[in-house]
């Protein structure tokens, strides 16, 4: 992976994000269902991205990408259930989400602007 991949370093850095807040709501709030689901949505959006980098044409990488946004999504509505059920605090959700709203913009413009460059394949 190159070192200048902003968006498979943040995604990276987003999923241990995660695991923590997984460990945290699992061992110190006991919570164990929609923990689960954050840490494999939440995870999953890095997996695609990287899966991304190794695409086969510039369909497969869109395709992988367009699975990483609804994998962001997805945790988007996770981390909205965990904080509207208070199990997360707001400065802690606030800090975990506006990074997931980070990804999803940038893996919009990515996916946006893959689909007007010519095809190179």
């Amino acid at each position: 992976m190159k070192k200048d991949n902003l968006i498979a370093e943040k995604t990276k850095a987003f999923a241990i994000q995660i695991i923590h807040l997984y460990l945290y709501l699992s061992n110190e709030r006991k919570e164990y269902v929609l923990s689960k689901q954050v840490l494999r949505s939440g995870t999953s959006i890095g997996a695609n991205v990287k899966e991304a980098t190794q695409a086969q044409s510039k369909a497969d990488f869109i395709s992988k990408m367009s699975i990483a946004l609804k994998e962001a999504s997805e945790t988007e509505y996770w981390l909205e259930l965990l904080k509207e059920t208070s199990f997360l605090k707001e400065n802690l959700f606030k800090e975990i989400y506006e990074e997931n709203e980070s990804i999803i913009k940038i893996i919009t413009k990515i996916i946006k602007t893959s689909k007007i460059l010519p095809n190179n394949n």
